[in-house]
């Protein structure tokens, strides 16, 4: 965000997105704007507003500077639009005053001006403006047209029980946009567009893939612990140590294993016991675990020291040294553990040296091959991607911290498709899609739990999820004109308040009005546009 200060000692014009703000994102989406308020240095922090008089010299500087006509010069370069933040004081109770530029080609050719007027919350309906009084409010300054309409519902996230909300780092909302609106508050019709509108938090424990998730995070403590240099160890989850866990299973294959292929048939599956809990809660358990996995299970709920590590993986490689065991691996694990495994089938072991990092990066290996194949196994079982689109986030060329990385963003991708199809029931088409977009959003972006995913849908699909609901916003708008030239008036009718700088009347004295009630309350916004051409 840029500050910038003009010649009179109280005016301050911030320079950021417009997408920053829920009003000027309706006009300006992400382009850059300027903000328009009393310098905060100057003045009473919460007196940073600007009477509805004041704006318009604001707002005349702004247009003369843009006419081509009273300037002396050529220079007619567009400026960024103008916002001014207003104080409510004029009978209208304006929030907001802006000023956009009009081009043709590269040429300012004029200015529209916006005005924003809003009302508080409440549960009347016959205080809103009527849909004939919008066309009116429209008519003033333009030609008659349609009118369109907008509703967002939430899907999934915060909810309210029993009065309390509980909240969520996670969110799934539903954007529509149709034609021809026939009343205020009206169900989006089935021949509405709809677009999902995705954001979703690992760790939920609603989710299926809490479990998962757990695991990851011991897996990022490990990643964590070599690039620092210091491990925060969790909890373990069994009470039996890591030693005499590995110990155990060891005893296990040496009273079972007569040849390579029995050992195989007999340990594929470890039988559970009761502090096991199911992969993905049965939704994408993965039976085959050869012995690398099995003992990375185990090790992953017990060890609580670098010590650990190591005694236990000494353990292991003895008796692979002697002829104790004879563990079966898959054919592609690629972790130091299993190239030592290959060669025992050999009698030929080469020494490792367990001191320092090296346990716990041979540990970090074995998690890295279990866990990727564990998300391989649901995305290419539900058939939605292929080994060859999956390369970038399985290459093992890249060094250990780099995998960690590209396993979060699978993991997250996994948790994005989980979601939406436990919860929302999305048919195959649209979890494929879905995958598609996140698979290619992240290999050229960072790993971001806010990135909103984006996905089409077709309104019959969740229709039982938002008719009998109240939208968290509900539009209308009245449009003339194409283009640049294209003017808009709007309400818009939301569960808060689209303007933060102001403190509205309310019939519910928390800011989020809506809960369990009957009879939702609404705050009311309402932008007017005017068109100034220069001759």
């Amino acid at each position: 965000m840029l500050t910038l200060y003009l010649f009179q000692e109280d005016v301050q014009i911030l320079k950021m997105n417009g997408d920053q703000i829920a009003v000027v994102n309706m006009y300006c989406g992400n382009q850059p704007v300027f903000i328009c308020q009393k310098d905060v240095s100057n003045v009473d922090a919460l007196n940073i507003l600007y009477t509805s008089a004041s704006h318009r010299q604001l707002l005349s500087w702004y247009t003369l500077a843009q006419n081509g006509n009273m300037s002396a010069g050529n220079n007619n370069t567009a400026l960024h639009p103008l916002w001014v933040r207003c104080d409510m004081s004029d009978p209208a109770r304006t929030t907001w005053f802006g000023a956009e530029t009009v081009c043709v080609g590269h040429k300012v050719s004029g200015v529209k001006l916006y005005s924003v007027t809003c009302k508080g919350s409440t549960v009347d309906k016959s205080a809103f403006i009527t849909l004939d009084e919008l066309k009116q409010e429209h008519k003033k300054r333009h030609h008659p047209s349609s009118v369109s309409g907008s509703a967002r519902f939430n899907l999934f996230g915060s909810t309210v029980v029993e009065n309390t909300m509980i909240e969520s780092q996670s969110s799934v909302t539903v954007d529509f946009k149709w034609s021809h609106v026939e009343s205020i508050l009206e169900t989006p019709p089935l021949s509405s567009t709809a677009t999902l509108n995705i954001k979703v938090a690992s760790g939920d424990m609603r989710s299926p893939m809490f479990e998962m998730y757990r695991e990851l995070q011991f897996l990022q403590t490990l990643a964590d612990g070599l690039r620092t240099g210091e491990t925060e160890w969790m909890e373990p989850l069994e009470s039996i140590s890591a030693v005499n866990l590995t110990k155990a299973y060891l005893q296990e294959l040496q009273s079972t294993a007569k040849t390579l292929q029995d050992q195989a048939a007999k340990t594929s599956t470890k039988p559970k016991t009761e502090t096991d809990t199911p992969i993905f809660n049965s939704l994408l358990e993965r039976g085959e675990l050869d012995f690398v996995e099995q003992l990375w299970v185990r090790m992953r709920k017990s060890v609580t020291s670098c010590q650990d590590i190591g005694d236990c993986l000494k353990l292991v490689i003895d008796a692979l040294r002697y002829g104790d065991i004879k563990p079966w691996i898959h054919r592609d694990s690629s972790s130091s553990l299993s190239k030592l495994i290959l060669q025992s089938y050999h009698q030929q072991i080469e020494h490792v040296s367990l001191t320092g990092v090296i346990p716990v990066h041979m540990l970090l290996e074995m998690g890295l091959d279990k866990m990727r194949k564990d998300y391989i196994n649901y995305l290419i079982g539900e058939e939605l991607t292929t080994l060859n689109h999956l390369c970038y986030y399985l290459s093992t060329e890249v060094d250990l911290q780099q995998q960690v990385i590209r396993l979060r963003k699978l993991h997250h991708l996994l948790e994005i498709i989980v979601t939406c199809g436990t919860f929302l029931g999305l048919p195959y088409d649209r979890q494929f899609l879905l995958t598609q977009s996140c698979l290619q959003h992240y290999k050229t972006h960072p790993y971001d739990e806010e990135h909103e995913f984006k996905l089409q849908m077709k309104p019959a699909l969740i229709s039982h999820f938002y008719q009998s609901e109240q939208p968290v916003l509900w539009g209308a708008e009245v449009s003339s004109g194409h283009g640049p030239r294209e003017v808009r008036t709007s309400l818009q009718l939301s569960d808060r308040p689209m303007v933060d700088h102001v403190i509205f009347e309310t019939d519910y004295p928390n800011e989020t009005v809506n809960g369990d009630s009957e009879d939702p309350a609404f705050f009311s916004t309402m932008v007017c546009c005017s068109l100034v051409n220069f001759a």
